[in-house]
């Protein structure tokens, strides 16, 4: 098993030719030929665990390991908050409703797909199969796993390491590195505000700053003994370098993939990355119900103020219409994620996107 025994910053994290990472992008657009491509181009690349089934995931990661090079798997980790109440998502749904029509949604069907049809009834439960992918990994363990949104319970972190895994757990700040460490993990994906998509913090209520990647990692760093990736806001081989510089042992890099050949990224997105209409991003919570960095459009700007912190209930609450306005080429009411360096996303290989971060090596 190619997994790595616990590391000291200074011993290898990865097992990549370069110091660069292919972030897991959970949703369509990390798919088994990005993984492909960016590991043949030297980078360390990570399947995307969240939202797939486990037999779904099972089945990439039978065929990444055909592929012959070492890669992770990222698994989210499940809310440990308690659910919200049924009137805040069912004022949510309404404040909503105008949108959804858009798309021949009603309000019924939204609050279906949140809390179950009966009135009242508490909103739907769901640790995204956590149990199953857990023994998914401890049974046909991989070489490293990551996870996101929070700690991962520490007999979890055990039982993957005692299988041959590296164990990786995202933080925000030095507060959670500290936790991760404690918990027994191999090292850290420390996150900063400019990421796109989700925002990995541990506190789902909790503002995001606007503080650069490369100051959180040398705040991490500083606190912690564990090796670090970095990731969010690379936007070109400079902020590749500022991050080593900083004190990462790899990169990873997201958004710069999205509007590659071999990404699964939706038509809609991927020409809204490139669109001169949306030149912002903004942390909201409008679509999931959970801090994530997204293209400013219209169904952020409507809803981010009245969004609640309910996670995974309102990305249930959202996801039908999120899938219409895709199909639909609706930019302004779709979940454009986006790191603060979209406008460096190009078209073409992923291994020219790899290539040119290593430029400055």
């Amino acid at each position: 098993m190619p997994g790595m025994a616990r590391t000291s910053p200074a011993a290898p994290l990865l097992d990549a030719d370069l110091p660069l990472v292919a972030a897991p992008m959970a949703g369509g657009p990390t798919t088994l030929d990005l993984l492909a491509a960016t590991t043949d181009a030297g980078a360390f690349a990570f399947l995307a665990g969240g939202y797939q089934t486990p037999d779904a995931l099972a089945d990439q990661v039978h065929h990444a390991r055909d592929r012959g090079r070492p890669f992770g798997v990222n698994l989210f980790v499940p809310s440990a908050g308690p659910a919200p109440e049924p009137a805040t998502l069912a004022a949510y749904a309404r404040q909503i409703a105008p949108d959804a029509a858009a798309h021949d949604l009603s309000l019924e069907t939204l609050l279906d797909a949140a809390q179950g049809s009966a009135p009242g009834s508490a909103p739907v439960a769901d640790d995204d199969g956590w149990a199953a992918k857990i023994d998914l990994l401890r049974r046909d363990p991989v070489p490293v796993v990551s996870f996101t949104f929070g700690p991962p319970p520490a007999a979890d972190v055990v039982a993957l390491r005692a299988a041959g895994s590296v164990v990786l757990v995202t933080v925000t700040t030095p507060q959670e590195a500290a936790a991760a460490e404690e918990l027994g993990a191999d090292g850290l994906v420390v996150q900063g505000p400019g990421a796109g998509g989700h925002h990995g913090t541990w506190d789902p209520a909790r503002a995001v700053g606007d503080e650069v990647t490369s100051d959180t990692v040398a705040a991490v760093v500083a606190r912690s003994h564990l090796a670090v990736v970095a990731a969010g806001g690379v936007d070109g081989p400079s902020a590749v370098v500022r991050l080593l510089r900083a004190g990462a042992q790899a990169v990873a890099v997201g958004t710069l993939l999205l509007r590659t050949d071999e990404a699964g990224t939706s038509a809609t997105h991927r020409d809204a990355l490139a669109d001169p209409r949306y030149t912002t991003t903004a942390v909201t919570r409008a679509f999931t119900g959970r801090p994530a960095r997204a293209l400013r459009n219209g169904f952020l700007a409507r809803h981010d103020a009245h969004a609640p912190v309910a996670y995974p209930q309102v990305h249930h609450l959202t996801r039908e219409l999120r899938r219409r306005a895709a199909a639909a080429g609706d930019a302004e009411r779709l979940h454009l994620w986006a790191g603060t360096g979209h406008r460096a996303a190009a078209t073409g290989p992923a291994a020219h996107v790899v290539h040119a971060l290593a430029a400055g090596l």
